[in-house]
């Protein structure tokens, strides 16, 4: 296997190369140890920071846009996603906000990114 990835911790985009020697991965092109670290990630159990939208009931919105606090496991977004379709907030709804508690079982939330209102009716 030779794999190129490019590194998303910084602003840098370091293209790592990664090559199989036996079991053990050579990488190399990455310029810090969270490059190096990232890839082993990538390749063993990639994660991902979910970003998407929430309903709001009695908003100045109709959706709010949520974000998780850190990243999940890749192979277990779609069956968020499917939990958050199903979710429903009331408003007001502040920035921060925690919209589902340890989503991933891991102690991750989904967070409101953005501020709702209450209309009142």
């Amino acid at each position: 296997m030779n794999r190129k990835i490019t590194c998303v911790m910084c602003p840098v985009g370091c293209r790592i190369t990664v090559e199989m020697n036996g079991d053990e991965p050579v990488i190399s092109g990455n310029r810090c140890t969270r490059g190096r670290q990232y890839v082993i990630d990538e390749l063993i159990k990639p994660k991902r920071v979910l970003t998407t939208s929430v309903k709001v009931e009695d908003g100045d919105l109709p959706l709010v846009s949520v974000k998780t606090s850190g990243p999940i496991e890749k192979k277990i977004i779609m069956d968020k996603m499917k939990e958050i379709k199903k979710k429903t907030v009331g408003a007001p709804v502040k920035i921060g906000e925690i919209i589902i508690e340890n989503i991933d079982g891991n102690g991750v939330d989904l967070l409101a990114t953005r501020k709702v209102k209450k209309i009142h009716k």
